[in-house]
């Protein structure tokens, strides 16, 4: 459903533990959604399975805000379809989506649908995208020219389209968190696409630890670990430009456009984890952080109540550096 993983769990095949000597069963699967894989873990005394249930949330969940479905509530909204009536996800995305694109001075906006498809990240064919295409499409990119009234989508240009991939996969990462706590599941680990989700500890007290890859194109996933972090009651999400992306003539284009300029982003910054209570926010996050490269993303996170991150970035020789704010100082492994 959107970009391709860049966080690596380290432990997910565990052993079944022991509190108390009494053995609490692990149970853990993996399987497939939003065109990535998931994996789940998580202690229950009872050793139920809800994988079929999961399945099916992930499955609801993609009827409404997938651009790949043809007729979910995204796609219907897209085509502007009078006939649409919105349901829950899809106006919660767009409520907290408006709020993320304000805090990130509209680095993060889910209406950069045209011009993702354009330059072929999308669900449509790449076009031969030069000033003029870019200039006929940046108008149509503007979060401040939709809103939600009476369970409608009301555009100001019926040509806007919505693309909701640097969100989505976090946002079902958390409703999988919430449907294991709703069955009474306090301790897990849930993987959909490389954002992930950690609550409570493993039996024996161990925190939950997580692998931040190294960049490298054409990597092997898991190939090398920039950093490892140990969660609790965290999420964590990653993007990263040196994965999906195409070269042509010798330049570089990555799949993160930036909604101002309507180009790929060409600076330093390979990849940027985000660290935050909810997955969505995390997502969201490392979206417009990438699209605003390190030295401006230093000064927005310098402002109240934005989130931690962890950056991975070239120097002017090439070589690999990293630049982490404070909440990461606690949680690296050493």
């Amino acid at each position: 459903m959107k970009k391709l993983p860049v966080v690596v769990l380290i432990d997910f095949f565990l052993l079944i533990s022991c509190i108390n000597e009494n053995i609490i069963p692990v149970i853990k699967f993996t399987g497939e959604a939003q065109g990535t894989y998931y994996a789940v873990t998580y202690f229950d005394t009872n050793g139920r399975n809800f994988q079929s249930e999961i399945d099916s949330l992930l499955n609801a969940f993609d009827q409404s805000v997938s651009v790949w479905v043809p007729n979910s509530v995204i796609s219907k909204v897209n085509r502007n379809d009078t006939l649409v009536e919105l349901d829950f996800y899809f106006t919660d995305i767009f409520n907290l989506s408006k709020e993320i694109h304000s805090n990130t001075t509209g680095a993060f906006d889910p209406t950069v649908g045209p011009l993702v498809n354009a330059w072929g990240f999308g669900f449509t064919d790449r076009m031969k995208v030069d000033q003029n295409v870019v200039d006929s499409l940046l108008p149509l990119v503007n979060f401040h020219k939709v809103k939600i009234a009476e369970n409608k989508v009301i555009k100001e240009d019926s040509r806007i389209q919505f693309d909701f991939n640097a969100i989505a996969q976090g946002y079902s990462v958390d409703l999988v968190g919430k449907l294991l706590e709703s069955k009474g599941i306090e301790n897990y680990l849930i993987d959909i696409g490389g954002e992930v989700l950690a609550k409570g500890k493993k039996p024996n007290g161990d925190l939950w630890e997580v692998g931040i890859e190294k960049p490298k194109d054409n990597a092997s996933y898991g190939e090398g670990l920039q950093a490892i972090v140990k969660l609790e009651n965290k999420a964590l999400a990653t993007s990263g430009n040196y994965r999906k992306f195409y070269e042509v003539n010798g330049i570089r284009y990555s799949h993160t456009i930036d909604p101002k300029t309507g180009y790929p982003v060409q600076h330093s910054l390979l990849s940027v984890s985000v660290l935050a209570d909810e997955c969505a926010t995390a997502d969201a996050y490392a979206t417009a952080l990438m699209v605003l490269g390190l030295e401006k993303s230093k000064t927005l996170l310098n402002e109240f109540k934005h989130p931690d991150a962890y950056f991975i970035y070239s120097d002017e020789h090439g070589n690999l550096k990293t630049f982490f704010t404070r909440e990461f100082t606690d949680i690296l492994v050493e």
